[in-house]
């Protein structure tokens, strides 16, 4: 798809989520993709310190926890993540919205050192345990597409990639990556 093609279709995905439906989307009601990852997660992230800057990648690594906890039978979901390093802590939250007319969830996070939402992104799964997501956003000033990507690996692993793009999409930087594993519920 050219760029320009691209970026419309982005525009229209995340100012107005409502889109039309193919047939593979009529068929998938994608309002419980999410339910594979209900409960508790060992969470491992690296965090790209400097996104877009053009200097050496500084890499920060963190460990701890993502609980996720299903919203009104699973058509929103609630994620708690508690991750702390050598470089820090981070704490967030993401409420994760589905919205059956448009078959697209919307991911929104806040960071709790500032409490603001960040911008949302939108998209879905698709039927082969991997979704993906796109938005705009700001980075330092500059307006950047956002790619979010999911996969999930097994019944007890799951992979997150985030990644940037100030050209349109032709060229992604990847900033965030997490790799959870569902903790046990033996005691």
């Amino acid at each position: 798809m050219p760029i320009k093609s691209f970026l419309f279709a982005l525009t229209l995905a995340c100012a107005t989520p409502v889109a039309a439906a193919t047939a593979a989307d009529a068929v998938h009601d994608g309002s419980h993709d999410f339910d594979f990852e209900t409960g508790a997660w060992t969470t491992k992230v690296r965090l790209l310190r400097n996104p877009l800057s053009g200097a050496s990648p500084d890499w920060a690594e963190y460990q701890g926890t993502s609980i996720i906890r299903p919203l009104m039978d699973g058509r929103a979901n609630l994620v708690e993540l508690s991750v702390a390093g050598t470089r820090g802590k981070i704490e967030g939250v993401a409420l994760r919205l589905y919205n059956p007319q448009a078959r697209q969830w919307s991911l929104n996070y806040a960071n709790m050192r500032d409490g603001l939402l960040t911008a949302p992104v939108f998209g879905g799964f698709d039927g082969k345990d991997r979704g993906v997501f796109y938005g705009h956003d700001m980075v330092d000033g500059r307006a950047i597409l956002v790619r979010f990507v999911i996969t999930r690996i097994s019944p007890t692993a799951a992979h997150f990639e985030q990644a940037f793009s100030t050209d349109g999409g032709a060229n992604w930087e990847v900033n965030w990556i997490a790799d959870d594993t569902r903790q046990s519920t033996a005691r």
